[in-house]
């Protein structure tokens, strides 16, 4: 199985942190935050990743291409202008699956305890999404899941918080997902909404650490977590 770390954002929401530097080199207690995916998909047992870049791309390249030092066979995917995290993926569709097998997408901005060697290899929809208890910042959350192990899209009420669970960035996807797209700017989002609808997107729950690296607030949440391992 191949796997693609979605790298191409802006990050604004980390205000100046990424004027001048592309949000998946913000450090983490002095290791910057793609390092954190690398290691954890080498150790994983995976060999090839995909990255797409934009945003500072020059930076993210040099560093993948002159500091990496891992094992990984790492392939990079310029986007002039975003695409998003549904067109960065279908503009590496061709490199990301082979016979349309499943294939693992993580977004650059998360970070979670969670052993990416535990990924589902066969999955009977067109993605399987792994879900979060509802953070603070995302109380309502996006999906539902039904009995069945597939989703449902989630109310956006109060009295829907109990059931609703956070996609949290990490995905099996298959080619078959995209068979309607075209190239250009649109959202992993859309797609999952739309075969939600159809039954055809499947989701777990998981139960480990797992922080959204979004903000300057949530990046101090995630480097006293990191040091609190290596008080350990």
């Amino acid at each position: 199985m191949k796997a693609m770390i979605l790298a191409a954002g802006r990050g604004r929401r980390m205000q100046h942190l990424t004027e001048t530097v592309p949000k998946p080199l913000i450090p983490v207690l002095n290791k910057p935050l793609i390092e954190y995916h690398l290691e954890n998909l080498q150790q994983a047992g995976f060999t090839t990743v995909i990255i797409n870049v934009s945003w500072l791309a020059n930076q993210l390249e040099e560093y993948l291409n002159q500091q990496y030092t891992g094992n990984l066979n790492i392939k990079i995917y310029p986007e002039i202008d975003a695409l998003e995290t549904g067109g960065g993926v279908f503009s590496a569709l061709g490199e990301l699956s082979d016979n349309d097998a499943p294939f693992l997408v993580v977004n650059s901005d998360v970070m979670s305890d969670f052993n990416y060697a535990d990924v589902k290899r066969e999955i009977t929809g067109l993605a399987h999404l792994y879900m979060i208890k509802n953070p603070p910042q995302h109380s309502l959350g996006d999906f539902q899941l039904k009995e069945d192990g597939f989703l449902a899209i989630a109310e956006k009420t109060p009295n829907a918080t109990s059931t609703a669970l956070t996609f949290s960035g990490i995905s099996i996807l298959t080619p078959k997902l995209f068979a309607d797209c075209t190239m250009g700017k649109f959202s992993l989002a859309e797609l999952f909404k739309k075969y939600i609808l159809k039954g055809l997107i499947s989701g777990e729950q998981l139960h480990n650490k797992w922080i959204d690296v979004g903000t300057v607030e949530r990046l101090a949440l995630a480097e006293e977590w990191q040091r609190s391992l290596q008080e350990v």
